[in-house]
């Protein structure tokens, strides 16, 4: 049986603004369903790393929280802190990236509460049901301890998973620090010295020492390296590759494993925006330019069918030639001429295989 997704364009009228679509299409999309009385809900989102722009307003976080509290919720916005160094670390400087990128009480409705506390080990042991790669999950306690999840997503690309949806801000977003180490640990990174120039733009976004700078060129030590990527991402001349073709395959099937864990036995509702579709994550402190135009909002109650559902809409889009995908080599698959050595479709096709949804869907579109 296919899952519902819904969606609406970004066309609007004097009188009908994109939050009053988004409240609509929330609305229309079965949010309603869920029983919110008195229930605390936890809407997961990422504040952005700072210096980023691509992040989601708090504007948009606003509409979702007071549609908890008309339904007598109790909302809060959450998320976990990051495994390498950034704004977003442990709790406070979190709570300060946030601030500074607008997300307060006022502007969003809500409190804001960091999931896996003030340094990152606050979590909840969690069994993943049907879990081949990750038997017990480590999520973030305050995401653990609510009744309701909601996720409030930016759909991008991203370097080590191919996109950045409602999975990979449930399963890696919703992991303490040691659940990101456990999800990443798979792959560990090599420099390729001759395209090495010792910048030590590596080193200086590592949270684990893991890059050396020996006589002007960068080492990994493996026994330090958690294989989070983030070296990868940063690197001016590309000359950090992950040789293990898999280990990206693998990282996708335990974000999914991890994403069930976090929603397993519990109501959830799940939003997605194609806006801003930069062609990294949210975590860099930069964004490139969008690789697609603006699309549209998505929600569904199946995550699974609404990754896919987006996945489709920004494969199917004209990619920007101003953006990165003016520069490469086009496939006709705009999530793989992105990020070539990624499977998009690996977390969706190993997420419905743990029963977290259906990759079939029927597209219902709200106006």
């Amino acid at each position: 049986m296919k899952s519902d997704v819904y969606y609406c364009n970004l066309r609007t009228k004097n009188d009908d603004n994109r939050l009053d679509k988004l409240k609509r299409l929330i609305k229309t999309a079965g949010i309603g369903k869920i029983d919110f009385t008195d229930k605390f809900v936890a809407i997961k989102m990422h504040f952005g790393e700072p210096g980023n722009l691509a992040f989601l307003r708090p504007n948009y976080a606003k509409v979702v929280a007071d549609v908890v509290k008309e339904m007598g919720g109790k909302p809060f916005l959450t998320d976990c802190n990051t495994l390498y160094v950034g704004g977003r670390k442990n709790a406070l400087d979190h709570l300060t990236s946030a601030e500074e990128n607008g997300f307060n009480s006022t502007t969003t409705g809500c409190h804001i509460i960091i999931a896996d506390g003030l340094k990152g080990n606050d979590e909840a042991l969690i069994p993943v049901e049907n879990g081949e790669y990750v038997k017990e999950a480590k999520i973030g306690r305050a995401l653990a301890d609510a009744d309701v999840i909601i996720s409030l997503t930016h759909f991008k690309g991203h370097e080590a998973t191919s996109f950045g949806g409602t999975l990979k801000n449930l399963g890696m977003g919703g992991g303490s620090r040691a659940g990101k180490m456990e999800q990443h640990c798979d792959g560990k990174p090599v420099v390729n010295q001759k395209l090495c120039i010792g910048c030590g733009a590596c080193k200086r976004i590592c949270a684990h020492e893991g890059p050396q700078i020996v006589d002007h060129k960068c080492h990994i030590d493996h026994d330090k390296c958690v294989g989070c990527g983030r070296c990868l991402a940063v690197c001016p001349k590309n000359a950090i590759d992950n040789p293990n073709n898999d280990s990206n395959d693998r990282l996708d099937c335990k974000v999914a494993e991890y994403a069930k864990a976090v929603i397993q036995g519990k109501p959830s509702f799940h939003i997605s925006l194609i806006i801003e579709v930069s062609p990294n994550c949210d975590c860099h402190s930069e964004n490139d330019a969008a690789i697609v135009p603006d699309i549209g909002f998505f929600a569904s109650s199946d995550p699974i069918a609404l990754d896919r559902a987006c996945c489709d809409a920004v494969n199917k889009a004209q990619p920007i030639e101003t953006s990165i995908m003016g520069d490469v080599k086009k496939d006709g698959d705009n999530l793989h001429t992105n990020h070539p050595d990624t499977n998009w479709h690996v977390s969706l096709d190993h997420g419905e295989k743990i029963g977290l949804g259906s990759q079939d869907y029927r597209l219902i579109t709200v106006k």
